[in-house]
């Protein structure tokens, strides 16, 4: 198969990391499903009607939705070959503070809309026996040292778990998955419309406040990665016959991911003799 017959399935597609993807694609010839909460916003900010693209409107809490989507993107282009589990949002506040609600919504859209696209385009994969999935983490789906983001870093880390499953389940099949873990991109990401605060916030949490005001004024507009350099990367990444398991994106992910293994091993060996010491002895 030429790379350019090949069909993108893209979720979060009307901004930021998803906009920009789509938008490389369709120039570069490819045929691309796009899905976001209101397909005219995907009309409008790709400006494109061909018959190589199809804008969705998904639900993906919704089985039922991201079921039709699927079947939609198959009828029209007859298969899928890239999916893109791109869709997600950032919630800042600190685990006590953060509601059951509050929690619960982020968990649904970071990890459980992405399940339910692998869940119905697994079976269009597994007959073709071809096929590659992308997972969109975060560095902070790596590492969680930052203060008012837990439960966001813990619905990253779920991505990255599970596509770590997810391409040792599916090797067999001829199939291959990827976990992205971007750093800050000069995206809408940090935007109002893409990051939620807490409804009830406890004022003694200095640093979590500290760390709102750095992301919402101070980072937001500031950062280094630029989104179109990274959809260039998913696109070659995905041309190659043996992607990797693990894609890390711009040079401050680089250098936190080795800050954050440099950690693990100075905690493993400084606490070996414990570690080592609860194994049964004969």
């Amino acid at each position: 198969m030429k790379t350019q017959d090949k069909v993108w399935f893209v979720t979060g597609a009307s901004k930021g990391l998803g906009l920009s993807l789509v938008k490389k694609l369709l120039a570069q010839g490819f045929k691309v499903a796009a899905t976001s909460r209101n397909a005219d916003d995907l009309r409008a900010a790709i400006n494109n009607v061909a018959d190589v693209f199809l804008p969705l409107t998904v639900n993906l809490k919704s089985e039922d939705s991201v079921s039709v989507a699927i079947n939609e993107t198959v009828s029209r282009f007859g298969q899928i070959d890239v999916v893109v589990n791109n869709a997600g949002y950032g919630l800042i506040g600190s685990l006590e503070e953060l509601t059951d609600a509050e929690a619960r919504e982020n968990f649904d859209i970071n990890v459980f809309g992405s399940l339910n696209v692998i869940r119905y385009a697994m079976p269009h994969l597994r007959a073709q026996k071809s096929g590659h999935i992308y997972n969109v983490s975060s560095i902070g789906g790596f590492t969680g040292s930052y203060p008012g983001f837990g439960i966001y870093c813990a619905t990253k880390f779920a991505v990255h778990g599970f596509t770590e499953s997810l391409a040792a389940e599916v090797k067999d099949f001829g199939i291959t998955a990827t976990v992205v873990s971007p750093g800050y991109f000069r995206t809408e990401f940090l935007s109002s419309g893409s990051v939620g605060n807490p409804e009830n916030e406890i004022a003694e949490y200095e640093s979590v406040r500290q760390s709102q005001q750095f992301h919402n004024e101070q980072m937001n507009g500031q950062q280094p990665g630029d989104p179109d350099k990274a959809a260039d990367v998913l696109i070659e990444v995905a041309s190659t016959p043996n992607p990797p398991v693990h894609l890390f994106l711009g040079s401050d992910a680089y250098g936190i991911a080795y800050d954050k293994i440099d950690a693990v091993k100075t905690d493993l060996e400084n606490w070996k003799h414990l570690t080592t010491s609860t194994d049964i002895t004969a």
